[in-house]
C-alpha cells in the first residue's frame, strides 16, 4: 500500500489525467510538483504504473516527438461498480454527511461522485430517496466552515504530498495573538466537526496539532522533511477525549441513575470502560488527556456525575463550577 504522500501525489497525476483528452507528457504531469525527487521521471513513470495497477488503463501516444499518457477512451472515470439500486441511494443519502468539508477538495470530489451516483439512479430510484429524505435525516452538530479557507487547505495538502516545510502564520487561542511557525506537515484530520494539521512544530520542537481555520496563512517552503519512522498518528490522537491533548490521566467517574441512562449507549472514548452500579447508577472509566475540553465535558452532565479520581479534574471541575456560579 503507498504511503499517504505517494498516494496524494498518485492523485493529482491521476486528477491531472482526467482533465486532458489529448494525454501529457512528463513534464506536464510534473507541473506543479514542487520537490524535484516527486518530478523525477522514474518517480512519475511508477506512479504511472501504480495508476495502471489499480484498474486505470492507460495509452502511450508519440506526439511531436513526445510521448503522451492518457486514460483509455471510455476508462475515464472508475471502473464501474456493481452498485445495487439501494447502495447508489444510500450513497446519495450521504451528502449531507460531507457538508462540513464544503471548501476542500475532498468535498469538490467527493461531491461530483454523489452527484454521479445520483444520475445513475433510475427515476423511481430518484423518487424513493426524495422520499426517504423526508422521513430520514441526518443532523451533524455544531461544526466549522472552511469556503474561506480553501486556498490553506489546498496549500497544506500540497505540502503534504511533496513532503515540504510550511512556514505559517498562527491565531493561537490559548495565547490570543498571531505567531509564525515553520511545520514539517503531517497529516489533516477531521475530527468533532472540525480540520486539524497534525505535524512537527519547529517552534515548539515538537508534534502538534493546529486548527486550520487558526492558520491566516501558508507559504510553501523548498525544505524537505521525513515524517519519523517511531511518530504513531492513532498514538498521538487517542488519548484526546475529542481533540485537546495534554498529561495522560485515568477518570473515573459515578453516574447519577438519570445521567446513567443514556450516557451508557455512547461511546465516549475508546479506551472507556463501563459498570452497573446498585440504584441504576454507572461507574466510567477511561484513560484520557487532561485537558479544559475535559472539563467542560465533565461539567455538561451537571449534578448527574461525580469525578472519583484523580484529584486534579476534581479541584478543576470544582473550581469551574465556582466560576460559572459566580456569573449568575
Amino acid at each position: 500500500m503507498p504511503r499517504n504522500d505517494q498516494a496524494i501525489r498518485q492523485l493529482i497525476v491521476l486528477k491531472k489525467l482526467e482533465s486532458s483528452r489529448q494525454g501529457l507528457t512528463l513534464e506536464q504531469l510534473a507541473d506543479g510538483l514542487d520537490s524535484s525527487a516527486t518530478r523525477h521521471p522514474r518517480t512519475l513513470r511508477r506512479d504511472l504504473d501504480a495508476i495502471e495497477s489499480a484498474g486505470y488503463p492507460l495509452l502511450t501516444e508519440r506526439v511531436d516527438g513526445r510521448t503522451r499518457w492518457k486514460l483509455l477512451d471510455g476508462v475515464r472515470q472508475v471502473p464501474a461498480l456493481r452498485l445495487s439500486p439501494t447502495e447508489l441511494m444510500a450513497l446519495t443519502l450521504s451528502r449531507r454527511l460531507i457538508a462540513p468539508l464544503e471548501g476542500t477538495a475532498v468535498h469538490t470530489s467527493l461531491q461530483s461522485a454523489l452527484n454521479k451516483a445520483g444520475a445513475a439512479l433510475p427515476p423511481e430510484g430518484l423518487m424513493l430517496v426524495q422520499q426517504l429524505e423526508g422521513t430520514f435525516s441526518i443532523g451533524l452538530g455544531p461544526h466549522k466552515r472552511y469556503k474561506r479557507h480553501r486556498e490553506v487547505v489546498e496549500r497544506v495538502t500540497q505540502a503534504i504530498a511533496e513532503k515540504k516545510r510550511i512556514q505559517m502564520r498562527y491565531n493561537s487561542a490559548s495565547r490570543g495573538r498571531v505567531t509564525r511557525r515553520e511545520v514539517d506537515p503531517y497529516r489533516l484530520w477531521y475530527a468533532s466537526g472540525g480540520l486539524y494539521l497534525i505535524g512537527y512544530c519547529h517552534l515548539r520542537h515538537e508534534p502538534r496539532m493546529f486548527a486550520v481555520e487558526r492558520i491566516k496563512s501558508v507559504t510553501p517552503t523548498d525544505l524537505p522533511y521525513q515524517i519519523p519512522l517511531h511518530f504513531d498518528f492513532e498514538a498521538f490522537v487517542e488519548d484526546s477525549l475529542t481533540v485537546m491533548r495534554g498529561p495522560r490521566i485515568e477518570v473515573e467517574l459515578i453516574f447519577e441513575k438519570g445521567t446513567a441512562a443514556w450516557a451508557k449507549d455512547r461511546v465516549w472514548h475508546t479506551s472507556q470502560q463501563l459498570t452497573r452500579l446498585p440504584g441504576g447508577k454507572m461507574r466510567m472509566t477511561f484513560t484520557v488527556a487532561e485537558s479544559r475540553e475535559l472539563v467542560g465535558w465533565v461539567l455538561s452532565f451537571g449534578s448527574g456525575v461525580r469525578v472519583v479520581r484523580p484529584e486534579s479534574l476534581r479541584t478543576a471541575v470544582k473550581q469551574e463550577a465556582e466560576k460559572i456560579c459566580a456569573i449568575w
